[in-house]
């Protein structure tokens, strides 16, 4: 509880959920593999996973595959994980990471004026009541935000994901700050990511209870300088210079299943 006497966790409203699986390529054991048997096996299988699987090719030495899977729920995104893990293609891949999260959206706004208002109204912080007002305060907003709660995945040609917390510890800690401020905090960070709302779609899933970070980002656009320029514009927000940390960042680049061959061959159409 709040010093204001109200809870200090915002309401939050949970969607897709969301498995981000990175493979490095086993080069050598691939160039002596009859490639085109384990392709046509693979193509269309995942093809069969349909819109809510999404291929990258990742740049750099973090990994050469980054597989993005959205779905309804976790037992979903496990037969995902199974049906690839079974195709002789997975012979040839070794994992380096995964990120495992939901779909979120943070309501700070909604939740301090409604905790604000049954408090003026005397309702007692964490009482029936008060449960039944939030209720139906998040089921209004899950269907007003069905949309962006299960998103298809962007179908733009670049890839940012990363991981991240709020600092809490030493001389900073977000969940020491009151609901109030951590609202106003978030209000401005978002402000700078709703200006960059052309080029860039943002998903923000969470991951707390069910990976080593808080949250994922996934950023996606068609010119990749953005991300440069929205991260490095957040960098100097209050949210994030005083309270965020991060983890290891992932560019990639989108490819169709039917392209993958050609990505394994290190000819991939641009």
């Amino acid at each position: 509880m709040s010093e204001a006497g109200i809870p200090a966790a915002p309401l939050t409203l949970e969607g897709s959920s969301v498995l981000h699986q990175m493979f490095r390529i086993r080069w050598s054991a691939w160039r002596r593999a009859s490639g085109q048997e384990i392709l046509d096996e693979a193509i269309p299988a995942l093809e069969a996973m349909g819109p809510r699987t999404a291929l990258f090719g990742l740049l750099g030495h973090k990994g050469d595959l980054l597989f993005l899977h959205f779905r309804d729920s976790f037992e979903e995104l496990h037969q995902a994980e199974l049906a690839l893990a079974r195709l002789r293609l997975a012979d040839y891949l070794e994992a380096t990471t995964s990120y495992l999260s939901v779909v979120e959206l943070g309501l700070y706004e909604s939740s301090v004026k409604l905790y604000q208002g049954l408090r003026d109204l005397g309702v007692e912080p964490l009482s029936e009541e008060w449960e039944r007002a939030c209720e139906a305060m998040l089921a209004q907003q899950a269907k007003a935000m069905h949309p962006r709660l299960y998103p298809e995945i962007p179908p733009r040609r670049y890839l940012c994901f990363y991981p991240m917390d709020k600092k809490r510890g030493e001389s900073r800690n977000w969940y020491e700050l009151p609901i109030q401020d951590r609202q106003g905090l978030m209000h401005e960070h978002g402000l700078i990511g709703r200006r960059y709302a052309g080029s860039v779609k943002q998903i923000i899933s969470g991951s707390i209870g069910f990976d080593d970070w808080e949250w994922g980002v996934d950023l996606f656009a068609d010119d990749p300088l953005v991300f440069k320029k929205l991260i490095y514009e957040m960098r100097f927000d209050q949210a994030s210079a005083a309270y965020a940390l991060f983890g290891k960042f992932y560019l990639g680049l989108r490819y169709s299943v039917s392209d993958l061959g050609a990505l394994l061959s290190g000819t991939p159409s641009p």
